[in-house]
């Protein structure tokens, strides 16, 4: 399973049969948008920055929204969370996707804005072995509070999103104070390849994807 990060959100999940999008944004925040063919691909609420699913090529079946969507052998599950500290009133609800997928289970927080997740998402989305998780504030949780998340979900990965980058024109802090507050030093690079057999089993191991253009 080869992970590539694209900026912001968006990520590609590559399988041995499955590719799987997340959250591809378009060209106006300042970055390449991921381009190509994809199987399955997820949007996590509609903003411009989350929703650009015509740049995909193919005929993806797309999930958008809560609810649990099975795909080319791809489970997934959408849960509801709030865009803001506000219960969703400032900027909308997003969607949490947990993705099932040759064995690894994934968990894309999308744009929480809530500080804290409830006992009842956090029952939803279950056990973790590779979390994607926002940490660059502004318009969704800071790295105190992102620090946070993992420690409530525990998983065996965490991969940082949504945080500033070269090129990007949203105003996001970089994700150092985030691996600060966690207290590591991240591993760098350019594609995550997961495999279940290399799992962490203790410690949670911190990756710092580079952005594929």
């Amino acid at each position: 399973m080869i992970i590539t990060w694209y900026g912001q959100s968006c990520f590609r999940l590559q399988g041995t049969s499955v590719v799987l999008v997340i959250d591809p944004f378009s060209k106006d925040i300042g970055l390449t948008p991921q381009r190509g063919r994809a199987d399955v691909v997820l949007v996590s609420h509609h903003h411009s920055d989350h929703d650009n699913v015509r740049t995909i090529e193919g005929e993806p079946i797309v999930a958008d929204g809560p609810g649990e969507y099975e795909a080319k052998g791809v489970a997934v599950r959408g849960i509801l969370a709030d865009h803001d500290e506000a219960g969703g009133t400032l900027r909308g609800k997003v969607t949490i996707y947990t993705i099932e997928l040759e064995n690894i289970r994934f968990c894309h927080l999308a744009d929480l804005g809530q500080k804290k997740l409830t006992q009842e998402q956090i029952g939803q989305i279950g056990e973790v072995d590779v979390l994607f998780v926002p940490v660059g504030g502004t318009y969704t949780i800071g790295p105190v509070e992102a620090a946070e998340v993992v420690s409530h979900i525990e998983p065996r990965v965490v991969i940082p999103m949504h945080y500033r980058v070269p090129g990007l024109t949203l105003p996001l802090e970089p994700a150092a104070r985030f691996f600060k507050e966690m207290g590591v030093t991240p591993e760098v690079m350019s594609r995550f390849v997961a495999k279940r057999k290399d799992l962490p089993t203790a410690e949670t191991r911190v990756i710092e994807l580079t952005l594929e253009k």
